[in-house]
């Protein structure tokens, strides 16, 4: 009996929370090859929740900053030096280089997932020296894939110019399912996804003193300790709730009950004007309007498909958006159709035959 293809998919976070790598690796497994996800083990980290495929955490001294990558990237080439693999599929630049190594000098085949504008997310924006090494980095790996990937057409041109290799497209889309009708709360709005720089956060709880409405953050990161801080000082405790990090059902329940959905972003990051959240499709699969940046792939999905009301990340121009959205409510609800309409269209089986196809042409 003819061996299955081992793909070993590498990230630098703890699993959990990757509803993308889930989806991927899941629709691989499903479609013959045998999937293997390798991350890190923090000491935040729960039990991994069941999948089908394989999941193996690393286990790493070091939890941030230069010696974690340091560290994470030398544990990741000596296991995938010594592991059963065909398939080496490195996400981001974080977990290319060992990537590339290893299959280079095992004759492998290596495919490159770019989530995002690495080189140039907020946290590299003022660090020139950093931001010079992981450029050269992906410099030498990327020419090197089999195959290569990103999020949006926008982001795939310019990697294919940039790197002289073309770039698929595999957007950020949930799963298309039947939900369980869930009470709609009054009046909140919703952030799901990491708590980072640049994301509107701070603003956005400034404005919600500007409106009648709650804001409920899902999720957690670097800058959790300062929006704590920031809501005790603005007294509004009351109307701005932490749930924490949400594992994918809790969180698509939790969706479902919002008024509109954050993806908010700051224009200055070339990594943010480029990207796509899988927040952005999240909230539409859970029909669920969003008060989103305007940005290029942003307007394109919004000529398509109505689904959000673009705006800047200022304050009084977050908070002016959000009671529009809370007090027009033939808007609304023209917003409200159109996610229906939108979530037949966007979805994860709508990106799963192109996916199984780029690994099969390998």
């Amino acid at each position: 009996m003819e061996q299955q293809q081992r793909i070993i998919f590498t990230v630098t976070n703890d699993l959990n929370t990757d509803q993308r790598m889930q989806r991927i690796c899941n629709t691989l497994q499903l479609a013959g090859f045998d999937v293997l996800l390798v991350g890190r083990r923090r000491s935040s980290s729960v039990e991994l929740t069941k999948q089908s495929f394989l999941q193996k955490r690393l286990n790493c001294w070091f939890e941030t900053g230069i010696l974690f990558y340091a560290e994470f990237n030398l544990r990741l080439f000596f296991f995938l030096l010594f592991s059963r693999v065909d398939i080496i599929g490195s996400v981001d630049a974080d977990t290319l280089l060992p990537g590339t190594l290893a299959s280079e000098i095992r004759s492998k085949k290596l495919v490159f997932d770019a989530h995002e504008y690495f080189t140039e997310v907020p946290e590299l924006v003022n660090r020139p020296a950093i931001k010079k090494c992981w450029q050269l980095i992906l410099n030498f790996c990327v020419p090197k894939s089999s195959a290569s990937y990103t999020v949006g057409p926008a982001l795939a041109e310019l990697f294919s110019a940039q790197y002289h290799t073309p770039f698929d497209v595999i957007y950020n889309m949930p799963v298309q399912r039947e939900h369980t009708p869930q009470h709609k709360a009054n009046n909140v709005v919703l952030y799901q996804g990491d708590l980072n720089i640049g994301r509107g956060l701070e603003e956005t709880i400034e404005a919600i003193a500007q409106t009648n409405a709650e804001l409920w953050i899902a999720g957690n990161g670097a800058v959790k300790q300062q929006l704590t801080d920031l809501v005790k000082k603005k007294q509004l405790s009351h109307r701005v709730h932490f749930l924490g990090s949400l594992l994918p059902e809790k969180l698509s329940l939790v969706t479902q009950q919002a008024t509109l959905g954050i993806n908010l972003l700051d224009e200055v990051s070339l990594s943010y004007q480029y990207s796509i959240a899988n927040k952005f499709f999240d909230y539409v699969q859970c029909g669920v309007p969003v008060l989103c940046a305007d940005f290029i792939e942003y307007r394109t999905l919004n000529q398509q498909h109505e689904v959000a009301l673009l705006c800047n990340n200022k304050v009084n121009g977050i908070s002016a958006a959000i009671n529009k959205l809370l007090t027009d409510k033939l808007y609304y609800q023209k917003l409200l159709d159109n996610c229906k309409l939108a979530s037949q269209q966007w979805n994860w089986q709508s990106q799963e035959h192109k996916l199984i196809g780029i690994y099969r042409n390998l």
